[in-house]
């Protein structure tokens, strides 16, 4: 599947069935209010926290509905407590200036997620990342990398890639990006296919 298409609409389960990864809906405007209206949650984001109704069904019509790989993060219950995706590093480098040579498939991701403070520390984000990298490059057979960077002050984060198995690749310093008018640095971790 080329990172361009169209969401499938598989649901991703873990294997002991705690969390299950499926795409979220418009309908499901109401569960991601409760955690996309968190400040902790959107700390280290690149969004700022939801404010309406209004405003978060504007978000999942134009940007969550037609994003490529983004899947809810859904407890026993499939209500959403966060989302997880995957995007081309072209996209990602382009906004933020940083360039590199990589073949036009994008052999290449991005991983990003979000997950309601409500479950923070209880590895559920770590389940997600491990199913998603377990299932990006089945998804996605051009896939070579995946990539996360993390806020150098995003311990958490941090952590979870770890235990996931990626490997912190170094800070990148000196004004890196610029996330919400701040000036941050931010730490590389990657993720090779296995063969």
């Amino acid at each position: 599947m080329d990172l361009n298409e169209s969401q499938p609409t598989v649901v991703v389960l873990s294997p002991p069935g705690r969390i299950s990864l499926r795409p979220m809906i418009l309908s499901d405007v109401d569960d991601y209010m409760v955690w996309a209206t968190d400040a902790k949650v959107a700390r280290f984001c690149s969004w700022e926290p939801c404010t309406s109704r209004e405003e978060a069904i504007k978000y999942i019509t134009d940007s969550v509905l037609t994003h490529p790989w983004l899947r809810a993060i859904c407890l026993e219950d499939d209500r959403p407590n966060g989302y997880i995706l995957i995007m081309p590093v072209d996209k990602i480098r382009k906004e933020i200036g940083y360039v590199t040579a990589r073949s036009p498939r994008h052999p290449t991701g991005v991983i990003e997620r979000a997950l309601w403070t409500r479950y923070w520390g209880k590895g559920f984000a770590t389940e997600a990342v491990r199913l998603v990298t377990a299932e990006v490059f089945k998804e996605m057979p051009e896939v070579e990398r995946l990539e996360a960077l993390v806020d150098v002050d995003n311990v958490g984060s941090q952590r979870v890639l770890e235990k996931v198995g990626f490997t912190r690749e170094g800070v990148l310093m000196r004004n890196f990006i610029v996330m919400k008018g701040s000036i941050r640095d931010m730490v590389m971790f990657s993720f090779l296919r296995a063969y």
